[in-house]
C-alpha cells in the first residue's frame, strides 16, 4: 500500500513537471524512481524550483555523476540525485554534454556540487561553467586523460614508483614487456590429472584401477 501510494505521490510530481515546467524533455517513473531529462540551458531554473518549490522540497543533492556513450554525439550524460527529506522522495536529472560545452554549476544551490563536479571532470572531463573550483580531485597532479572515460587505455599512460637513487616519486610511460612470457591459453588445472583425495573418482573416469 505504501509503495503504491508513493508510486502515485511520484507519478503526479512527473505530470506536473512534464506539462508544466518549460524545457523538460521527459519527466517519468523508471525503475520506481522519478528521472527528470532536460537541455542544459534550462538546468538551473530546473534545479532551483526542485529546491524552492514546496511540493518537491529537495534540499539535499545526494550525488552527481557522469555516464560515458561514446558513439553518441553528445556522450556524457550528467546524473543529479536530489533527496527530499521533507517528503522521502528522491529525483534523478539527466543532461547531456560533450568535451566542449560545459554545464552550469549548481554549486550556489547546494554546496557540496563543487565535490561532485570537480569529480566528474576529472574523471570524465565534463566542463563546468561557473564553478570557481574547478580541479582534479582524485588523480594526482599532471595526470593525463580522464580515466572513466570509454577510450581511456586500461593500462593509463604512465606509470609511477619510487626510485631509491633520487629518493622520489617518478613518473614514466607504460612499459608492457611481453618478450619473456609464455601464453599458453590454458587453465592450470588442466594440467592436473588427479587432485589429491580424488584417486577414486580418477579412477572411474579414465576406467583404471590403481595399484593397492
Amino acid at each position: 500500500m505504501k509503495v503504491s501510494l508513493a508510486r502515485g505521490a511520484l507519478g503526479s510530481l512527473a505530470f506536473a513537471l512534464s506539462t508544466g515546467v518549460p524545457g523538460i524533455h521527459s519527466a517519468a517513473i523508471e525503475e520506481g524512481e522519478l528521472v527528470v531529462r532536460t537541455g542544459r540551458d534550462r538546468l538551473l531554473a530546473l534545479m532551483g524550483l526542485l529546491r524552492d518549490d514546496p511540493r518537491y522540497a529537495c534540499e539535499q543533492l545526494m550525488d552527481l555523476c557522469g555516464v560515458d556513450y561514446p558513439a553518441r554525439a553528445e556522450r556524457f550524460e550528467v546524473v543529479y540525485n536530489l533527496l527530499s527529506v521533507t517528503h522521502n522522495h528522491r529525483i534523478r536529472v539527466i543532461v547531456t554534454t560533450d568535451e566542449a560545452n560545459p554545464v552550469a554549476s549548481v554549486h550556489h544551490l547546494w554546496p557540496c556540487a563543487t565535490w561532485w563536479e570537480r569529480e566528474c571532470y576529472d574523471m570524465y572531463g565534463v566542463l563546468f561553467s561557473g564553478q570557481p573550483d574547478l580541479r582534479r580531485i582524485l588523480t594526482d597532479y599532471g595526470f593525463e586523460g580522464h580515466p572513466l572515460r570509454k577510450d581511456f587505455p586500461l593500462t593509463g599512460y604512465v606509470e609511477m614508483r619510487y626510485d631509491e637513487d633520487r629518493r622520489q616519486v617518478v613518473y614514466e610511460p607504460v612499459k608492457l614487456t611481453q618478450d619473456f612470457r609464455n601464453f599458453d591459453f590454458e587453465s592450470p588445472w588442466e594440467g592436473i590429472l588427479t587432485l589429491p583425495g580424488d584417486e577414486k573418482a580418477h579412477e572411474s573416469r579414465q576406467g583404471l584401477k590403481l595399484p593397492r
